[in-house]
C-alpha cells in the first residue's frame, strides 16, 4: 500500500468518524440501500417472464400479475431511494455543522500572532468551502455501497441466468478499474489546487473590500480588476481541467460497458439462433447487464467526488490536527478585583519572524489607582508593551505580574474580562448600538447600557439615530463618525467596569472637537481606576501621575511632566514640537 493510498484511507476514516453519532440513521439508510439493490435485480429478473409468458406464450394471468408486480417493485425502490438520500443529506448537513464549528472554535482560540501571519480569506475558505466538500464524503461512500450491492445482486442474477454469458459480460470489468483509480488521483490533485485558488480569491476580495477607500483614493479600480481577473482565470483553468477528468471518465466507462455488451450480444445471439435459450432469457440477462454497467459508472463518479472531498479534508484537518497551531492556554487562577499592582520584570519581546526585539529589558511597575502614561516616537514599542498585559502576545524573556501573580497563572477569560482596552482604531460590529455597547455581556440590562452611554457622552447622538439604541450601525460602524465610534467603545469599556484600563492612543485619529468630547468620556472612564495611557498627543497626559518615555523598545526615562522636561531631552523635544504653536 503506497503513501497516497494510506493517506486517503486515514483521511476517509477520520472523516467517517464525524458520522458515527448518526449511526442509527445510517443503518436505516443502508437497509434502504438493500431494498433498492433487491428491487433493481428484481426488475431485471421480470424481463424474462414478461417477454416469454406475455408476448410469446400470451398468458393472460401473467398479463395481470407481472405489471402489478413491476409497479410494486419500482414503488419500493423509490421509497428506498428517498429514505436513503434524505437521511444521508440530513447526516451530511449535521456533520457540516459540527465541522464548521470545530474549525471556527479552533481558529478563534489561536494566538493573535497566527492572524498576523495568515490571510483571513484563506481561513474563511477553509470554514466555508473545504468543509462543504467533506460533508459529501459519506453520502458518496454510501452511494458506492448502494451500487455495489446492486452490482452484487445483478451479478448473481446473470450468473444464475447463464454462467457462460456472465463470463463474457464480466471479462471487461478489470479494464474498468484503471479509469476509476487514474481519474480519482487526478481529481484529488485538481481539488487540492482548486481549494487553494478559492482561498486566494477569498483573501483578495476580503482585502480589497476592507481597503476600498484606499483603492478608490488611488484610482486603482482597474488594477484590482486585472488582479481579480487573473485569479479568477486561474480558478477557471483548474476547474476546466477537473471537468475534463470528471467528464472523460463517463464515456470511457460507457465504452468499456459497450465492449461487454457487444460480447454478450454476439455470444447470446448465437445461442438464441441455435435454440439453446429463449429470447426472454437472453433479454432478461441483457437487461441485468445494462443495469450492471450503470452502477459501475456511478461508482466511478462517486469516487471522483470522494477524492475531491478528501482534498478538502486535507486542508481542514491540517488546521485541526496541526501540532504547530496551539490554542491559547491560560492558567487556573481566577483574577478578581481589586487591582493592587502591575509589574514588568526584565521583559524582552520579539514578534514572530523578527530578529530585533520590539521590547528590550523592560522594568516597570504600576500601583493601584495610578494613572501612568507611555510616550515616544512611532515604533518605540508603546503598543507592544500594552498588548502583553492581556496576553495578545507572550514575552520570550522576563515575566509580567498582576496582583503578585504571573499573568500566565490566570485564566484567559478572567484576565481579559478585568482589563478594558480602548484603541485608536475603534472596532464595532454590524449590530445595533445596544448590542455593540453590551458586547460580551448578554445578561446586561438596557438601563445599564444607557447609563454607560451617558457617561461616555454618547447618549445624545444615539437618540438622534433613526432607531435610537436599536439602530444597526453597519460593518465597522461605517454609519458613524470617528468620534461617535470612539465614544461607543468607551461606553462599552465603562459597562465592562475593568479594574485595569489601557488607552492606546484613543484620541490620536480625531479632530479637535471630537477629541474634546472623547477626552471627557475618557476622564469619566478613568475615574477611580488604574490606567495605562499610551499617548501621541502630550496634551492628553500632562496630568498623569507618571510619564514613561520609550525609545527603540526600551524605557529611557520616567517621571512627571515637569521632571521630564528637565531630565529627558527626547521628552523635552516632543513637548516643544507639540506646544510650540501655543507659545
Amino acid at each position: 500500500m503506497n503513501i497516497s493510498t494510506s493517506l486517503t484511507i486515514a483521511l476517509l476514516r477520520r472523516t467517517l468518524g464525524y458520522f458515527w453519532p448518526f449511526r442509527l440513521y445510517i443503518a436505516v439508510a443502508m437497509a434502504a440501500l438493500g431494498v433498492v439493490a433487491v428491487c433493481t435485480a428484481g426488475a431485471a429478473y421480470l424481463v424474462q417472464p414478461a417477454l416469454d409468458e406475455i408476448f410469446i406464450n400470451k398468458d393472460k394471468n401473467a398479463l395481470m400479475f407481472i405489471p402489478v408486480l413491476l409497479i410494486g417493485i419500482f414503488l419500493a425502490k423509490g421509497v428506498g431511494l428517498f429514505i436513503q438520500k434524505f437521511l444521508m443529506s440530513y447526516c451530511g448537513l449535521k456533520v457540516l455543522e459540527r465541522l464548521r464549528y470545530e474549525l471556527f472554535a479552533k481558529i478563534i482560540c489561536l494566538p493573535v500572532d497566527f492572524f498576523g501571519e495568515t490571510r483571513v480569506g484563506m481561513l474563511m475558505s477553509r470554514i466555508i468551502n473545504d468543509v462543504n466538500l467533506i460533508s459529501s464524503s459519506l453520502p458518496e461512500l454510501l452511494r458506492i455501497m448502494q451500487h455495489s450491492l446492486t452490482m452484487i445482486g445483478l451479478i448473481g442474477l446473470i450468473i444464475y441466468r447463464d454462467p457462460k454469458l456472465a463470463f463474457w459480460a464480466c471479462l471487461v470489468f478489470p479494464l474498468a478499474i484503471y479509469p476509476v483509480v487514474y481519474f480519482g488521483r487526478k481529481l484529488r490533485k485538481v481539488g487540492r489546487n482548486y481549494q487553494a485558488k478559492i482561498a486566494d480569491i477569498s483573501s483578495h476580495l476580503q482585502e480589497v473590500f476592507n481597503g476600498l477607500r484606499v483603492v478608490k483614493a488611488f484610482a486603482a479600480e482597474e488594477k484590482e480588476k486585472e488582479k481579480f481577473a487573473q485569479a479568477s482565470g486561474n480558478l477557471v483553468h483548474i476547474s476546466v481541467k477537473g471537468a475534463v477528468y470528471n467528464q472523460l471518465s463517463s464515456p470511457i466507462m460507457e465504452l468499456i460497458g459497450a465492449l461487454g455488451a457487444g460480447l454478450v450480444i454476439w455470444y447470446g445471439g448465437s445461442e438464441v439462433i441455435a435454440g439453446n435459450r429463449t429470447p426472454g432469457e437472453f433479454f432478461s440477462f441483457l437487461a441485468a447487464l445494462v443495469m450492471l454497467y450503470d452502477p459501475f459508472k456511478s461508482i466511478s463518479q462517486a469516487n471522483n467526488t470522494i477524492q475531491q472531498a478528501m482534498a478538502g479534508a486535507e486542508r481542514v484537518f491540517e488546521i485541526l490536527d496541526s501540532k504547530e497551531l496551539h490554542e491559547e492556554q491560560g492558567g487556573v487562577l481566577q483574577y478578581t478585583s481589586p487591582f493592587t499592582g502591575l509589574r514588568f520584570e526584565n521583559i524582552t519581546f520579539f514578534y514572530p519572524g523578527t530578529s530585533e526585539p520590539a521590547l528590550k529589558n523592560i522594568n516597570l511597575h504600576i500601583n493601584a489607582g495610578e494613572r501612568v502614561a507611555v510616550v515616544g516616537l512611532s515604533g518605540a514599542g508603546k503598543t507592544s508593551l500594552a498588548h502583553l498585559i492581556p496576553r495578545f502576545h507572550d514575552a520570550q524573556q522576563g515575566r509580567i505580574t498582576i496582583n503578585g501573580h504571573p499573568i500566565q497563572d490566570y485564566t484567559l477569560s478572567s484576565l481579559r474580562t478585568n482589563i478594558g482596552i480602548v484603541s485608536q482604531d475603534p472596532f464595532l460590529f454590524n449590530l445595533s448600538v445596544q448590542d455593540n455597547i453590551g458586547y460580551g455581556q448578554p445578561k446586561i440590562e438596557k438601563s445599564e447600557i444607557i447609563k454607560a452611554a451617558k457617561a461616555a457622552y454618547a447618549h445624545d447622538f444615539i437618540m438622534e439615530l433613526s432607531q435610537g439604541y436599536d439602530t444597526v450601525i453597519g460593518e465597522k460602524g461605517v454609519k458613524l463618525s470617528g468620534g461617535q465610534k470612539q465614544r461607543l467603545t468607551i461606553a462599552r469599556a465603562i459597562l465592562k467596569d475593568p479594574s485595569l484600563l489601557i488607552l492606546d492612543e484613543a484620541t490620536s485619529a480625531l479632530d479637535t472637537e471630537s477629541e474634546r468630547m472623547v477626552q471627557q468620556a475618557l476622564d469619566n472612564l478613568m475615574q477611580d481606576r488604574t490606567s495605562l495611557v499610551i499617548a501621541h498627543r502630550l496634551s492628553t497626559i500632562l496630568s498623569a501621575d507618571r510619564i514613561v518615555v520609550m525609545q527603540q523598545g526600551a524605557i529611557i526615562s520616567q517621571g512627571t511632566n515637569e521632571t521630564l522636561l528637565v531630565t529627558c531631552p527626547l521628552y523635552a523635544k516632543l513637548h516643544q514640537l507639540q506646544f510650540q504653536e501655543r507659545k
